[in-house]
């Protein structure tokens, strides 16, 4: 049978999660992604609980101050996207190598990495928020709003990135349930959080617009505490213990990885970022209403992206599981699979939405606004292009697992910046804001062809993120992981003999009852 979360790791934790080398790799794909999207879901319908309240307690000027707020908020988490998806990958195939020591110092140096950026980011953009505002062109009747929501959000920075990495960590060891699980925690209190912050209620204040920033801050924290705990009580192989606490001290070489590898994919998402910021601006041009519409379309349109990016991280975390563990074969296999899921998954809520307009975006516009018919416009020429960049998130997936990360950020600038930025710019004399959404599919046609054309033509199947050896007794056929005996926690002993024993081909130290499972 697959080895699961009761299997003895040996190094002071538990494997957490089902072994991603073996068994029927639709299913094994399908049974990882759903806990994804089923978190990305949640996450996403706490975002529009936040926008439904905002936009039907204080106006479609406070959703415009929240929209133009929230680019920022996913711009400063695409700076750290790239060294979560490192850490992701490194774990994922120190896993399928079966090298838990490896596992252990990539979460020490990831925490300290994260600790001194994410602070670092939180202070400098609470002083310069009213510039970022400024410099996107935010609407004046919006401004107010936007700084004081924003203000708290990065004051909510430092919890928020940590909160990523570990439901990150978790899914690269394999485990895609329990972050689903506290996603729900996190869900459930933002959205009782969210009115009782918004007006008040008893004794408390009502914060309007900040307290809707506020609700997403208090229930990150305290579901991040709860999952840190939980992890600590299961013996997580993700948590480091009082005699690991060494390893917060970095490992050179890992640092390295994580840098050189983990901030190409940070690019790529600043990329997005950006233009999503550029053409955020360009919106803005068109006044609150455009502004509006286009803000109430984007909540639909993380819905509709979401399959897809839950398929993109489960072959990611796939890949890297049987990159390390030197099953290249199934890699391929996995890539066919997740393409077919793609179409299949970006396509269904697609169809959904162009059948429920203009109903779905009532939830979000009143139905009286003038900015619904806009957003039903705008969903006409934007909703389809989701297609084809579901499928590239696929291809992307599936490259960077291996460390082949600058030619899916070289994608992501050719498609962006030398596509649907300069065509919306030269086409807005000509069409109006349908430039602007013209551009969507184009770019999203556009990068579809660049990273298929990679993954059939590259030459990525010989990226490495580490020098990792796969374990010897990890099985060629698929059958099963090796079992060790538990351990408390990492010792100095063992730290030293598996330091040792790195040059040997199994790559870790063996336990005398190890012994495949079958």
């Amino acid at each position: 049978m697959t080895a699961t979360s009761d299997t003895p790791d040996g190094w002071g934790g538990r494997r957490d999660g089902p072994d991603l080398t073996t068994g029927p790799i639709g299913k094994t794909l399908i049974a990882f992604a759903m806990p994804v999207l089923g978190t990305n879901i949640l996450q996403s319908l706490n975002g529009s609980a936040n926008a439904i309240w905002v936009s039907h307690v204080l106006g479609e000027a406070a959703l415009t101050a929240t929209s133009n707020a929230n680019q920022i908020l996913f711009l400063m988490l695409g700076a750290v996207f790239g060294i979560s998806m490192a850490a992701n990958i490194l774990i994922g195939q120190a896993v399928g190598a079966g090298d838990d020591l490896l596992t252990k110092k990539v979460i020490g140096a990831s925490t300290t990495f994260f600790i001194v950026l994410s602070v670092s980011l939180s202070v400098l953009g609470y002083a310069l928020t009213p510039r970022i505002l400024a410099a996107m062109g935010t609407p004046p009747e919006a401004t107010a709003g936007a700084i004081a929501y924003l203000r708290v959000i990065f004051a909510a920075m430092p919890f928020m990135y940590f909160f990523s990495f570990v439901m990150m960590a978790q899914r690269g060891a394999g485990d895609s349930r329990t972050p689903f699980y506290f996603s729900l925690l996190t869900v459930a209190l933002g959205v009782t959080l969210n009115p009782l912050l918004i007006m008040g209620m008893g004794p408390i204040p009502a914060l309007g617009i900040a307290g809707s920033a506020a609700a997403t801050l208090i229930s990150q924290t305290i579901t991040l505490a709860v999952m840190i705990a939980y992890l600590y009580r299961s013996k997580s192989v993700l948590v480091l213990r009082p005699s690991e606490w060494r390893l917060l001290i970095p490992d050179l070489g890992i640092i390295r990885s994580l840098t050189f590898k983990g901030v190409p994919m940070g690019l790529q998402m600043l990329i997005i970022s950006l233009a999503a910021v550029t053409m955020m601006k360009l919106v803005n041009g068109y006044g609150v209403h455009t502004s509006a519409a286009f803000g109430a379309a984007a909540q639909l349109w993380t819905y509709v992206q979401m399959p897809a990016m839950a398929l993109g991280a489960a072959v990611s975390s796939m890949a890297a599981q049987n990159v390390g563990a030197g099953l290249m074969h199934r890699v391929e296999k996995i890539a066919g699979v997740g393409v077919l899921y793609a179409i299949l998954f970006s396509g269904l809520p697609i169809l959904v939405i162009y059948l429920a307009d203009p109903f779905v975006l009532q939830a979000f516009l009143k139905a009286d606004s003038p900015s619904l018919p806009i957003a039903v416009h705008i969903n006409a020429i934007v909703l389809w292009g989701f297609v084809p960049i579901g499928v590239a998130f696929v291809f992307s997936g599936i490259v960077r697992a291996t460390g082949a990360v600058w030619p899916p950020l070289l994608a992501m600038v050719i498609s962006m910046w030398a596509v649907r930025v300069p065509l919306a710019t030269f086409l807005i004399p000509h069409l109006g804001a349908d430039a602007i959404w013209l551009s969507f599919p184009v770019g999203s046609v556009s990068t579809l062809l660049l990273a298929g054309g990679y993954y059939l033509w590259g030459d990525w199947r010989n990226a490495k993120m580490l020098d990792i050896t796969p374990s010897a007794d990890a099985p060629d056929t698929g059958l099963g992981q090796p079992m060790m005996e538990e351990s408390e926690a990492i010792t100095d002993e063992e730290i030293r003999h598996q330091d040792a024993g790195r040059s040997s081909p199994s790559g870790r130290r063996r336990s005398k009852s190890e012994a495949p499972v079958e």
